[in-house]
């Protein structure tokens, strides 16, 4: 072969390298900036949060967010141990923390999300002091939600508690009205609303079931234990401090991602990434 050729050769080799390079060295790279969210079944209000999200997470970061749904509590946690998704965002720290413990997991919180606080609802009563003796409450089934809605009973003036993080219906030592605490999933509290007195129903569920302010006639308060019910976006323990992960972190606690949830939930859902629970 002459020099020349030799040259010519050389130079269409070392063409065809690079775009072979450049192209699947772009397509890894895409596939290195995509996150896929495990969340819980949607409302509109959560879809109109979730594109600000998306929009943040690609236009400061070059993070493709995808989402994965699911319809109870039980899912997403399995889903992200088993690797169908690569952090979640549907828990607080009390969920997460018993999840862990029950399950032997190793789940880590990454970053706060909002604090939604919860209610208790009837379609029966209009204050606290309505409720008559014998009469039904239905609470969430799972312990870290059992023990929050038992609390906001107690906060309520309705029951007395033992001391503890995670209590349940046992740990009740004063009933005064003889109410009947009847446990049921939490995705099924909103929808008994109509066979039972009162219900303390999740802010996601009863956006879901469109249950109105109105119905709401108690509001868990703000106080020095709250910071257990802030709602967390979580990865496995090995992968927290990617900088993929920490990167989508950012991008939800932005100003645009404030704004957005104010728009759409109003007070329901309160950021909590910069708020003090002292």
């Amino acid at each position: 072969m002459s020099k020349k050729k030799w040259i010519i050769s050389g130079i269409a080799i070392v063409a065809v390298a690079a775009a072979a390079y450049f192209s699947f060295g772009s397509h890894g790279s895409s596939e290195d900036k995509t996150i896929t969210v495990g969340r819980m079944s949607a409302t509109k209000q959560d879809d109109e949060v979730w594109d600000v999200i998306k929009k943040q997470a690609k236009d400061k970061y070059g993070i493709n967010v995808k989402f994965k749904y699911f319809t109870d509590y039980s899912q997403p946690n399995k889903a992200l141990t088993s690797g169908d998704v690569d952090v979640n965002a549907f828990q607080h720290y009390a969920f997460l923390n018993a999840y862990n413990k029950k399950n032997g997991t190793d789940i880590k919180a990454i970053g706060k999300t909002v604090i939604s606080p919860i209610h208790l609802y009837s379609t029966q009563y209009k204050s606290v002091s309505d409720f008559q003796n014998g009469d039904t409450i239905v609470v969430p089934n799972d312990p870290s939600n059992e023990s929050r809605a038992l609390k906001v009973l107690k906060y309520a003036g309705l029951i007395d508690l033992k001391d503890g993080d995670l209590v349940t219906v046992k740990d009740i030592t004063k009933n005064p009205k003889n109410l009947t605490i009847k446990e049921l999933s939490a995705d099924q509290t909103a929808r008994s609303i109509n066979d039972v007195q009162g219900a303390v129903v999740n802010q996601n569920y009863a956006s879901t079931a469109k249950l109105s302010e109105k119905q709401a006639i108690f509001t868990e308060p703000f106080n020095k234990d709250s910071e257990q019910w802030v709602n967390i976006i979580a990865a496995n323990k090995k992968d927290a401090n990617k900088k993929l992960y920490k990167d989508f972190v950012k991008a939800y606690q932005s100003d645009a991602v404030k704004k957005a949830i104010k728009k759409a939930y109003g007070d329901a859902s309160i950021p909590a990434w910069d708020r003090s629970f002292n």
